[in-house]
């Protein structure tokens, strides 16, 4: 017996019907020519929603996080400078992940349910022009708070990349890579592109792809080397790397096929109705909404808890007696709040008044 699960946590989520269908399509080899040709056809359908028309545009194997270690670890070399903003917990992972590769990294602080003031990463590049990127998580998934990201754009005047998580944001709120200026930017399957997790989408611009070419030392992650990534997916002829699964791309080409039927300014408008609702909800049951005013997400939305409700106590029951998963807090929040949801496939009314009925019962 598996339990059915209405996940309305920070990810995953429910994926559209048409990406589980396309779960039980026949598995392909990972150098057979359809495959290749789905692989392509998916990078053009990543290309629309990414808001680009770079080249090097990729689904890479892994969840979001290997798409953050792919740009970091093909873009920065040791003794680098990574200037990164952090107001929350995936903030401070590209700190950490940027350490690992011997990178010297210069954290801009804003408080966690705060954002990030743009013009202070743009004084700290002014200040150390040699920074090899600039590195912004727009939708703070630990807070449900957006960063701004355009203004960021003056960065294309120097020599530094500007590099960007859209895990959280990538098909629920927009995405402009080329118009922001945008250099790197990485996302993941399982929260509003309505796919399952295992699948980290990546775009790379031109000049992102000349600095890898201009490396002095080789990328040391192999697998997620996306100079070899891009020679297996998009090399004529393609070379293989590793074994690509053609099961969860073809389910991740089926969920965008259907968010780009619908169209991503009503996909947009959808997410944030159903985010304002359970924002206006939220309060008159006692929850104190943790994200400021005019910065938050639609989609997932970080709230203290009412007097008298334990966290995990709470969470459980949700889960075995009405099949919801909510997620605990992180930072500031842990133990004190919960991160809710409403993405992709679950960016509906069904599922709000659901768990809404479900909390006041």
């Amino acid at each position: 017996m598996h339990s059915d699960r209405l996940l309305l946590g920070p990810g995953p989520s429910n994926p559209y019907p048409e990406a589980m269908e396309a779960l039980s399509r026949p598995v392909l080899g990972h150098l057979d020519p359809e495959f290749l040709t789905l692989v392509a056809d998916t990078a053009q359908r990543l290309r629309t929603v990414f808001g680009t028309r770079n080249r090097l545009t990729l689904p890479v194997s892994g969840t979001g996080s290997a798409g953050m270690e792919a740009c970091l670890a093909s873009l920065l070399e040791p003794d680098d400078l990574a200037i990164v903003g952090v107001n929350g917990y995936f903030g401070e992972r590209l700190c950490e992940v940027a350490r690992r590769l011997g990178a010297q990294v210069r954290a801009v602080h804003a408080p966690w349910g705060r954002p990030l003031d743009p013009e202070q990463l743009l004084d700290a590049q002014r200040q150390a022009p040699q920074a090899r990127l600039v590195a912004v998580v727009h939708a703070e998934t630990s807070t449900g708070v957006r960063n701004q990201i355009a203004p960021l754009r003056e960065l294309q005047n120097t020599d530094t990349l500007l590099l960007v998580d859209t895990v959280t944001s990538l098909g629920g709120i927009p995405v402009e890579v080329d118009a922001w200026g945008v250099d790197a930017c990485y996302s993941a399957t399982q929260k509003c592109l309505g796919a399952p997790s295992g699948i980290a989408p990546v775009t790379l611009s031109e000049r992102a792809v000349q600095r890898i070419r201009d490396r002095e030392r080789p990328v040391c992650s192999f697998y997620l080397d996306l100079s070899l990534l891009d020679a297996y997916y998009q090399g004529d002829p393609a070379r293989y790397h590793h074994t690509a699964s053609s099961t969860l791309i073809s389910s991740v080409h089926a969920g965008l096929g259907r968010l780009l039927a619908e169209g991503l300014p009503a996909v947009w408008e959808r997410h944030a109705r159903v985010g304002e609702r359970l924002q206006a909800a939220l309060p008159e049951l006692g929850f104190e909404l943790f994200a400021e005013q005019g910065h938050r997400l639609p989609q997932l939305t970080a709230a203290r808890l009412p007097d008298g409700v334990v966290d995990a106590a709470g969470r459980k029951a949700l889960r075995e007696d009405f099949g919801i998963e909510v997620g605990g807090g992180l930072g500031p929040l842990a133990g004190t709040g919960w991160r809710i949801g409403l993405m992709g496939h679950n960016a509906q009314t069904r599922p709000l008044t659901t768990l809404l009925a479900a909390i006041t019962s």
